[in-house]
Formats: C-alpha cells, structure tokens, sequence
C-alpha cells in the first residue's frame, strides 16, 4: 500500500498528489493539519510537516525528497528532461515558485486566510493580505512572460515546473474561494 499524509491547503502535499497521479500511481491519503501535527506524524517525519510518502513500511518525508524519489523509480513517465541545461531550467522554476512564490504570496495569503483561522481561531490582516495579492499581480506577470516565450514554463515540454506552479496558484485559488481545506481530485493529463 501506498500513503500519503498531505493537507490539501499543502502546496508541496499537491504537487506530491498531482505527480503521482501523472505517473498512474494509486494511492491513499491521510489528511493531517499542519497547524496541529499529531503524534503519529512526528514519529513518521520529526519536522512534524507534510507531504509524508508511506510505501513498504518506508517513509519519505518532504516535497523534494518525494518528488525525486517518484521521478526515479517511475522512469516511464519522466516529468524531469534528460538534458543537463533543461533540467537546470526546470530546477530553478521549481525553487522560484517553492521558495520565492511561497514566501511573497502563498506565505502572506494562505497563512492568513486558513491558518490563522483554522489553527488559532484569528482573523487575517488585512495589510498581509494586501501584500500577498500586490506581490501575486508580479508573479503573474512573470508566468505571463514566460508562456509568451515557450510551450511550457521551463521549455518545450510539461515537466515537474508546471506542476509546482500549478500547485502553487491552485492553494490561491482555493484559498480565495473557500475550499482550501477540501482534497480536490488530481486530474490526468491526456
């Protein structure tokens, strides 16, 4: 059996599903909220975070060291080019929207929004909100900007930037309308 421990507001738990799903892989979740963590998911993963990948009694924990782990064992599909240049590319998106989009918008948004209500029973800031949504509007230009010049976000074909992107806006998106805290279902591309 396959488990995963994700939360759907989990932007790393998305791309974690969305790739699975890509390379045909059935799985079962187990949602775990991050702002209560619970016994269990310390034993499995002491930083106390999702994604968490079960298979065989072993565990994976964290969105990277999952994410390359399916891209290795799972070499029918590749999401990741075999071209050292193209892999760089596909590398540097990823880290642009995990650690820069994270910080600048899905920090100040989906903080506000779920967390500070769902964890700690707080309304958001306002002012935070603002910053996070002035701070999308550059985001997407730089998607725009980049859709204008390739196929997809790092080159010619759909690879593992697309789907961190993706993921990344579809938390916003989720956010703003209300259903961040429900499991969407992961569709397959044709």
């Amino acid at each position: 059996m396959v488990l995963l421990i994700h939360h759907p507001v989990s932007a790393a738990s998305r791309k974690v599903r969305i790739i699975m799903a890509e390379k045909r892989m059935l799985f079962v979740l187990k949602e775990e909220e991050p702002w209560k963590p619970s016994q269990d998911l310390y034993k499995l993963n002491p930083s106390g975070e999702v994604p968490v990948f079960v298979f065989d009694g072993n565990v994976i924990a964290g969105n990277y060291a999952i994410t390359e782990f399916l891209e290795e064992v799972n070499r029918e599909i590749r999401l990741m080019p075999a071209d050292p240049k193209q892999k760089a590319e596909v590398r540097r998106l990823i880290e642009w929207f995990d650690v820069k989009f994270m910080r600048e918008v899905n920090r100040n948004i989906v903080y506000e929004k779920v967390h500070k209500r769902f964890g700690f029973g707080n309304p958001p800031d306002s002012k935070i909100l603002k910053i996070g949504i002035n701070n999308l509007n550059f985001h997407l230009e730089y998607i725009d900007w980049l859709a204008e010049r390739r196929n997809y976000l790092a080159g010619d074909d759909f690879s593992l930037a697309d789907i961190t992107a993706a993921c990344r806006l579809s938390t916003i998106w989720a956010t703003f309308r209300g259903t961040a805290t429900k499991t969407p279902s992961c569709g397959i591309r044709k």
